[in-house]
């Protein structure tokens, strides 16, 4: 537990242990599942955590609550992560009411097994009176869920934000940092999470971040990542250029290869680009060559979560594939897939990679780029065999990526 302000309390906490979130992204760093109480005349729970720390979650509640019973359980969004110890709340509180909105209510039903009348529907707009305080409540659907809300504090400008703002990483309170340094920290895991978890969702996001402007945000507590106070410009900033679609100058290279060729032509592009001044990022999907700092279990899956991330981060994609069953070699369709998925834009695309017999690659993924609305660099570059600097001008097409930054 810890005390945020006279009436906010955190109960969240870090998990270590899990290897994937969502089944699917690497956790290098860990994760924490927030919680938090509200402590008024009556008191509000916001959230609880995924299964596997039941324990550990009452007990910073009961300290939290001061021994005194939970009133409301408020139910901003239904992913379990957040949402799997809601009857274990019931059953610790019989009295507690689950506060939600209407798009939740099948999803309580269907979870839990719950019934509606331990349940308080909420809308647009509408309120909850704690005694000197009053939660008030936002709609925010497709933030990523069709159920999503926020909760608003008005008394301590605070707003209880969801998935909204959130990012990979354990959170540690007393790591010394200032909250800039902790920005800076958590920078790279808030744009992994949000074009993994929520990149499709743009639209939907910026309608969210017009409904909130008008609010005189003095606190953010999200459900994944730090409490932010004095870094609430460049965390809205930072979601609100990701739902944009907007980038910075640079290049990320990603590539599949089977036999080391295509990954031959990978490097030589970015030792290009490192000649030339141009930041850019390498992923080799397969996993053989990790870029993560840390040492990762699944480290293919990390390049395929990390890929997604600088797709994002960068204005220019380089895709490297060998022709695989006269197409794409699979992680490499696979990104291709993702990235499509996520309704990325405003890209230009170049791609590259080799062929034994028939070249089929690159035509697939100029396809598919064109299909996304990418601008197209240039054909490609497809080389038979065995990668040689004779087989493709590398210095020529890095000083093309330059020209067109």
């Amino acid at each position: 537990m810890k005390k945020i302000s006279e009436r906010i309390r955190y109960v969240g906490v870090n998990d270590f242990g899990k290897e994937l979130f969502e089944g699917l992204w690497p956790l290098p760093y860990g994760v924490s599942y927030n919680s938090y109480i509200i402590k008024d005349d009556k008191i509000a729970l916001v959230d609880t955590v995924e299964e596997g720390f039941t324990e550990e979650y009452l007990a910073s509640i009961r300290e939290a609550a001061e021994g005194l019973p939970v009133d409301y359980l408020i139910v901003n969004h239904m992913e379990p992560d957040h949402s799997s110890l809601i009857k274990t709340i019931l059953a610790e509180y019989p009295g507690a009411k689950i506060v939600t909105n209407a798009k939740a209510v099948p999803m309580i039903k269907g979870y839990h097994g719950l019934t509606e009348d331990i349940i308080h529907v909420v809308k647009e707009g509408d309120s909850l009176n704690l005694g000197s305080c009053t939660l008030k409540f936002c709609m925010i659907p497709m933030v990523h869920w069709p159920e999503t809300m926020v909760t608003w504090l008005e008394e301590e400008g605070t707003l209880f934000s969801g998935d909204a703002f959130g990012t990979f990483g354990a959170v540690n309170p007393e790591d010394g940092l200032t909250e800039a340094e902790r920005f800076v920290q958590f920078k790279d895991e808030m744009m992994r999470y949000y074009s993994n978890i929520v990149g499709k969702y743009g639209l939907p996001v910026q309608s969210a971040l017009k409904k909130l402007s008008g609010l005189d945000l003095k606190r953010v507590c999200s459900t994944h990542g730090p409490v932010w106070e004095k870094e609430i410009a460049s965390v809205a900033g930072l979601y609100d250029k990701l739902s944009r679609y907007e980038s910075e100058e640079g290049v990320c290279i990603v590539y599949g290869s089977m036999y080391g060729n295509t990954a031959k032509a990978a490097k030589a592009l970015a030792a290009e680009l490192e000649s030339q001044g141009i930041p850019y990022a390498l992923h080799d999907l397969t996993g053989k060559t990790c870029a993560s700092e840390k040492e990762v279990s699944h480290k293919a899956e990390y390049e395929m979560s990390a890929a997604i991330r600088d797709a994002f981060r960068f204005s220019t994609i380089a895709v490297g594939s060998p022709t695989y069953n006269n197409g794409i070699f699979p992680p490499v369709e696979t990104f291709m897939r993702c990235i499509s998925a996520r309704l990325l834009k405003n890209r230009r695309f170049f791609a590259f990679g080799s062929f034994t017999w028939s070249a089929a690659s690159v035509s697939h993924l100029n396809r598919l780029a064109t299909e996304q609305g990418f601008t197209l660099v240039s054909e490609g570059l497809t080389f038979p065999q065995a990668w040689s600097a004779e087989k493709g001008d590398m210095a020529s097409v890095a000083e093309m990526m330059r020209r067109s930054l």
